[in-house]
Formats: structure tokens, sequence, C-alpha cells
């Protein structure tokens, strides 16, 4: 990675910091292959936040993180599970950075179907369905109905999203499929 930003902001006041910056941290530390760039980035977002900076800095490493793979569905889970670390107000302050940086995406389409482990330790595949709106007004977040086999039966299957709750109960992780 060639970065020129120590140099360009501190070069005349600080040149042993933009040498640190630009060609050890952003050079020899970023060009170690022990881990990926990809992983580099989580590892950094995680660092920033945990350390409560959520400025250009951040914005810059989740830039970065998305150029080298993350995901807006990763970014959002890594956030997550920094923010149970690092404190809620962190958590917050980086997911609106991260929506600004992931803007342009449309939202996740969701999958057709739903794979679940059974006992037997096998995934099974459900269909995820359609939206559940008939239900919608008693739940916050999302979940989705599939009729299974035959309409008469009255078997369907509801999937809800990560964090899906309603009067009763919440979801946690990768939702749930009833």
């Amino acid at each position: 990675m060639k970065q020129t930003a120590g140099r360009n902001a501190l070069g005349e006041f600080a040149p042993m910091f933009a040498h640190l910056n630009d060609d050890v941290l952003f050079g020899e530390v970023w060009d170690q292959e022990a881990i990926s760039t990809k992983t580099k980035c989580i590892v950094t977002i995680v660092a920033l936040i945990s350390q409560g900076i959520t400025d250009s800095s951040l914005r810059y490493h989740l830039e970065n993180a998305r150029n080298n793979g993350v995901t807006r569905a990763e970014a959002a889970a890594i956030i997550t599970h920094a923010t149970m670390y690092s404190g809620w107000p962190k958590g917050w302050a980086a997911f609106n950075l991260a929506k600004e940086v992931w803007a342009d995406e449309d939202e996740p389409a969701g999958e057709k179907n739903v794979r679940i482990a059974d006992p037997s330790g096998l995934s099974k595949e459900f269909p995820k369905g359609v939206p559940n709106d008939a239900y919608a007004q008693y739940f916050v977040g999302n979940s989705w109905v599939a009729p299974l086999g035959d309409p008469q039966l009255g078997a369907t299957n509801v999937t809800f999203e990560p964090g899906c709750r309603n009067n009763w109960h919440i979801h946690h992780k990768g939702g749930q499929v009833l």
C-alpha cells in the first residue's frame, strides 16, 4: 500500500511522524502477508471503534474495508459485535459513518431460501417466502411467510430477520425459522 497522507499533511511539521505513518504503518505493517488486507481492515475498524475514534479516520478505514471486500452486511455485523465490547454510543457513531460509506448499495435482496440445521447435523432448506405484511404491525423488523406443502394443511414457514422482535421475544444472531 502506498500512502502519502502523512507527508502531505505533516511532512514539513513532523517529518518523522509522516515517515512512520506512510512508510511503516501503511507500508511495512499493511504489507505483511500473514493476514489478508480484508482482515487488517476489520481489525483496524474494531480498534478505532473501541477507542471511540469515529471521525474521518474511521470513515477512511470503512471505505478501505469496502474497497477490500467487506460487504455492508459484514460491516453491520462487525460494528454490532464491536459495540458489545466497546460501548453503545461508539457503535451508533460508527453506524452513522458506515451508512454513508455503503449508502449507494441497494438493500440486501435477501435469500430465496433459508438453511437451518436439524438435530442430525444436516442442513435443510426451507423457502423464505414473501414479506409477512399481514402481521407486520405486530413486529419490529421484517418477517417472511411461505406455505409448506398443501395449502389446506396450513403449514407455513415463517422466517425472522436478526433482531426482529414482537411482544414475546427477540430473534438474535441468524434469525429464526419456525
